[in-house]
């Protein structure tokens, strides 16, 4: 599996996030058909995964955790992820802990 940044290609929708939200980082990645936002405010940050054609894989799920805990360096206990499984989407949730911050 790989990730690619498709940030650029969506920038209304970052805009709208960081107008709207607490939101004070939004990026935007393709995953195959699946993307993946990924949205940091102070006291949390959100993982959103959307395939409009299945059913987000666990394996998905555990990638796109394990690409966030290298790439962006994130500290969290998997206690933290709370993990909402939808129709074609999965949002994550994780409490951010000062004292684990980068």
């Amino acid at each position: 599996m790989k990730m690619i940044d498709v940030t650029n290609s969506h920038s209304k929708l970052v805009e709208k996030q960081l107008e709207n939200t607490d939101a004070k980082y939004v990026r935007v990645y393709s995953l195959g058909k699946t993307t993946v936002i990924f949205t940091e405010a102070n006291t949390h940050i959100e993982i959103l995964l959307i395939n409009k054609m299945r059913n987000v894989q666990s394996t998905e799920v555990e990638f796109v955790l394990d690409f966030f805990k290298r790439h962006q360096k994130l500290a969290f206990n998997r206690d933290d992820v709370e993990v909402i499984h939808l129709k074609g989407a999965v949002e994550m949730s994780i409490a951010v802990h000062p004292e684990l911050s980068h």
